[in-house]
C-alpha cells in the first residue's frame, strides 16, 4: 500500500522476518553500533556486555521451553553445568590432572556441549508429559541439587570445589581468540564472537517459532488438551522444546565458562535458575527479542548495583556490612519479578512495543 509501509499488504509478509522498513532499520543500526563499540569502551565492559550475549543465548533456550512451549523449568543451570564441564573435558589437556581430550577446536566442543545437554533434556522430557505447572517446576528443581551433588564430587571432571579446572579453549581457524593478536585484544574477540554466536543463535530461535513446530509449542502451551484434540502430539513437542531448550543451555555454559575463565560446581546453583527465570519474565516471556532484553538487564545489573554503596552508605560493598550489596541484588530480582508480572507482563519488550505503537501512531495516540 503506497504511503504506508508499516502495514502488511500479504500473508508472505506479515510472516517475514524483517517484514517492515522500521524493523530493517532498527537491526541494521543495532548490529553497527554492537560492532563499533569494541573500539570505544574498555575491555571490562566489553567482557560484562560479552557475559550478556552469551547469557541471552541460555535466556532464548529458557523462554522457548517455558514462554513458547509453556512448560516451567527452574532446572536450568542443571543445563548450563552440562555444557560448561562437555566442552572444559573436550578441549582440556589429555596428561591434566582432569579430565581431558584435546580436542581445541571451537565448533567441536561448541556443538558436542549443546548436543550433550540436549540429550539430557530429552531424558528428561518424559517427565514432563505427565506432569505440568508446580509440579513439574518442583522435579526441574530437583535437577539442580542433584546435578550441584554429582559436580561436586565428581572431581576428575570439574576440579573440585574451590580449585574448578579451566574453560575450554577458543581456538577457531588456529587463533586463540582468548589470547590478544595483532589487531584485537582478547576482550574485542571474545565480544565479537559472542555477538556473531547471539544473532546466529537468535536467528534460529526466532525461525523455529515462526513455523509449524513453534505454533504447536503455543498450541500446548495455551491448552494442551485442546492442542491434543485437533492433533498435536503432545509427546513429541514437549520433548523437542525440552531438548532445544536444553541445546541453547548447554552452549551457553560453555560459552559462559569462557568469558568468565573460572567456575566452582557451587556456581551452578537455584540462584542461577533464578536469575534465568528472571531474564525471561523481565525480559517478556514469549519472544525472543525480550529473552535478550532480559539478559542484558540481569547481567548489567550487578555492575550498577556495586556502585550503590558510593551513594548510599548504609549499603555495604563487601560481604562483612549490614545490608550488602550481594543480598541486595538476590533481593531484586525478586522484586523486579514480582513488579514485572503485576504491572508490565510482558515485561521490557512490552515496555518496548507500547513506545513503539505510541510514536507510531502519534499525534493520534490516544
Amino acid at each position: 500500500m503506497k504511503g504506508r509501509p508499516e502495514l502488511y499488504t500479504s500473508y508472505g509478509q506479515d510472516m517475514g522476518f524483517l517484514n517492515t522498513r522500521p524493523k530493517r532499520a532498527w537491526s541494521g543500526g543495532l548490529v553497527v553500533v554492537a560492532l563499533i563499540l569494541p573500539f570505544m569502551i574498555t575491555d571490562d565492559l566489553l567482557q560484562l556486555l560479552a557475559t550478556g550475549f552469551v547469557a541471552a543465548i541460555g535466556a532464548i533456550g529458557l523462554n522457548i521451553v517455558t514462554g513458547y512451549a509453556g512448560q516451567v523449568s527452574l532446572g536450568h543451570a542443571f543445563f548450563l553445568a552440562i555444557g560448561a564441564y562437555t566442552a572444559a573435558a573436550l578441549s582440556g589437556p589429555e596428561t591434566g590432572r582432569v579430565i581431558g581430550f584435546g580436542i581445541t577446536s571451537l565448533p567441536i566442543w561448541l556443538l558436542a556441549s549443546g548436543l550433550v545437554a540436549a540429550l539430557f533434556g530429552v531424558l528428561v522430557a518424559p517427565v514432563a508429559v505427565r506432569l505440568r505447572g508446580l509440579y513439574l517446576a518442583i522435579v526441574t528443581l530437583g535437577l539442580v541439587f542433584l546435578g550441584e551433588h554429582v559436580f561436586r564430587e565428581w572431581t576428575s571432571l570439574t576440579g573440585g570445589p574451590g580449585v574448578g579446572r579451566p574453560a575450554a579453549v577458543p581456538e577457531l581457524f588456529g587463533v586463540r581468540l582468548d589470547q590478544d593478536s595483532a589487531l584485537f585484544t582478547a576482550a574485542q574477540q571474545l565480544y565479537l564472537l559472542m555477538f556473531v554466536l547471539l544473532v546466529i543463535f537468535g536467528v534460529l530461535a526466532r525461525n523455529l517459532v515462526r513455523s509449524r513446530v513453534g505454533r504447536a509449542f503455543a498450541a500446548v502451551r495455551d491448552r494442551d488438551l485442546a492442542a491434543s484434540v485437533i492433533g498435536v502430539d503432545l509427546t513429541r513437542y514437549k520433548v523437542l522444546a525440552f531438548a532445544v531448550s536444553s541445546f541453547y543451555a548447554g552452549v551457553a555454559g560453555a560459552l559462559l565458562f569462557v568469558v568468565n575463565g573460572f567456575f566452582d560446581p557451587g556456581s551452578f546453583s537455584l540462584l542461577l535458575s533464578v536469575q534465568y527465570i528472571a531474564m525471561v519474565l523481565i525480559g517478556g516471556a514469549g519472544t525472543i527479542s525480550g529473552a535478550i532484553m532480559g539478559a542484558l538487564f540481569i547481567t548489567l545489573l550487578p555492575r550498577i548495583t556495586r556502585e550503590l554503596p558510593t551513594v548510599l552508605p548504609f549499603i555495604s560493598g563487601d560481604a562483612t556490612g549490614g545490608i550488602t550489596v550481594f543480598q541486595l541484588e538476590a533481593v531484586l530480582y525478586g522484586v523486579l519479578i514480582i513488579v514485572f508480572l503485576i504491572v508490565e507482563p510482558r515485561g521490557l519488550f512490552g515496555i518496548w512495543v507500547r513506545v513503539r505503537n505510541y510514536w507510531r501512531t502519534w499525534p493520534f495516540s490516544y
